[in-house]
């Protein structure tokens, strides 16, 4: 990389990084390595943001996120976790529509109950 390409990447940094080219060219260099390791991490956390809004839609239905997806696979319903989690959190009858789907499917969590719902200082009582 020349001088004039480092100096240009490098605009906007503190110190003499912005202006010295030793240390813009250093500096620049692990810039270019933070945001090629990082597009990688935004891929990973977008998809645990997707099972955690797909979660959270299941056990409102009573069904863990596990048996949704096994029951979706075994009905053959080919729809990725970034169209679920939109769908939970637009459209929460068609959703409720593939949880029952998934539920007759693979029936594996018959028994789960949600938690006892706390109102106020009633249970204190």
């Amino acid at each position: 990389m020349n001088k004039k390409e480092v100096f240009k990447l490098a605009k906007g940094f503190r110190g003499r990084a912005k202006n010295c080219i030793r240390i813009a060219r250093e500096r620049v260099e692990k810039a270019l390595q933070y945001s090629y390791r990082d597009r990688r991490n935004k891929k990973r956390d977008m998809r645990s943001l997707w099972i955690e809004r797909i979660n959270a839609g299941t056990r409102i239905h009573g069904v863990n996120y596990g048996n949704f997806m096994h029951g979706l696979v075994k009905e053959n319903i080919q729809l990725n976790r970034k169209v679920l989690s939109e769908l939970s959190m637009h459209e929460p009858y068609s959703f409720k529509a593939l949880v029952d789907v998934s539920h007759t499917a693979f029936p594996g969590n018959k028994n789960m109950t949600s938690a006892p719902k706390k109102e106020g200082l009633a249970i204190l009582v």
